[in-house]
């Protein structure tokens, strides 16, 4: 009898090997290896995407994968680590199972594997009769007890936000023909998130944490969590051009809407200085928008003329 190889091993072969990563061991196991530094603690996350909840069907797929991993790498980030390498699984309808599909998937994936230098070291693929739906399963190192915490933040710290706040909401506007997208920008923040790798602020902040589901909803966990409350300020809150020539009326959209992807961090005052020499070496932009208070479970935010501001949801929820 002829040991061929079964359709699966085939498609792994074809598409998903040039992903793997040294622990991969070459996908010929059910499982992956890897070596842990003692000095250092493994850092695990993992995010679903499924059609139509989390992307559109018309979505390039390229696109679709890079948000994918993007998105568990913004998770990493939050906690100061590295990346190390990610478990992937793909649930596929039978039109997706072709040739050219997965080679615009796996062409997504390497472009950031290589950016951001992480592998592929394992994972599954099924049928699925419906819609297309994906899991990753991120791994980083970061030093041990120096992991960056949502509970951990103190009455006084700054609170700090990277990049901009609310693109990828008004893409999400832009993308159902909300409102005009002149140069794509927005667009291109909803389907490519910008992961804060790199930034080395385990030892300047006290608590941190990637913000996915909206500004304000984010900052209630953190505090939440940490047993404090907050006031912000909506005109410090950094917006791109493109979110500010839309005018006040999205402002709401912007501090709620999800998909920033950007870091929240509470910052000593003490250690203000070394957070923003890390944001010059970096390149990646930190910007101060309130601060803790003793307050506990009270979020606070005020609008440019100090009224407070009341918001119809505070973000996006999973259920």
């Amino acid at each position: 009898m002829e040991n061929s190889l079964a359709p699966e091993f085939q498609f792994i072969r074809n598409y998903i090997k040039r992903l793997a990563g040294k622990g991969a061991l070459d996908l010929t196991d059910d499982a992956a290896l890897l070596s842990v530094d003692p000095a250092y603690e493994l850092v695990l996350t993992a995010d679903a995407m499924v059609e139509n909840v989390h992307f559109f069907t018309s979505d390039p797929v390229d696109f679709i994968a890079q948000k994918l991993l993007r998105c568990n790498l913004s998770d990493l980030a939050g906690m100061g680590a590295e990346p190390v390498g990610y478990l992937l699984t793909v649930s596929l309808p039978k039109h997706c199972f072709n040739p050219k599909w997965f080679e615009q998937f796996t062409n997504g994936l390497a472009k950031d594997q290589k950016m951001f230098n992480i592998s592929l070291l394992g994972g599954d693929t099924t049928y699925n009769p419906h819609n297309m739906v994906f899991s990753l399963t991120a791994l980083g190192k970061v030093k041990k007890n120096k992991a960056l915490r949502r509970n951990n933040a103190k009455v006084g710290d700054g609170i700090w936000v990277t990049g901009t706040i609310g693109d990828a909401a008004l893409g999400l506007l832009a993308l159902q023909n909300e409102i005009n997208d002149v140069d794509d920008f927005l667009t291109q923040r909803y389907h490519l998130p910008q992961p804060r790798l790199g930034l080395q602020l385990t030892d300047i902040a006290n608590a941190g944490m990637d913000i996915s589901d909206g500004l304000i909803q984010d900052l209630g966990h953190l505090t939440r969590e940490s047993q404090l409350g907050a006031i912000i300020f909506a005109n410090q809150v950094p917006l791109s051009n493109q979110a500010k020539q839309l005018g006040s009326e999205y402002l709401e959209t912007c501090l709620t809407g999800g998909d920033d992807y950007e870091l929240m961090l509470t910052i000593p005052k003490e250690k203000e200085d070394q957070a923003l020499i890390e944001s010059q070496r970096t390149n990646i932009p930190l910007t101060k928008i309130g601060y803790c208070t003793d307050k506990r479970n009270s979020l606070i935010c005020y609008d440019k003329d100090k009224n407070i501001m009341n918001f119809k949801q505070n973000g996006w929820s999973h259920i």
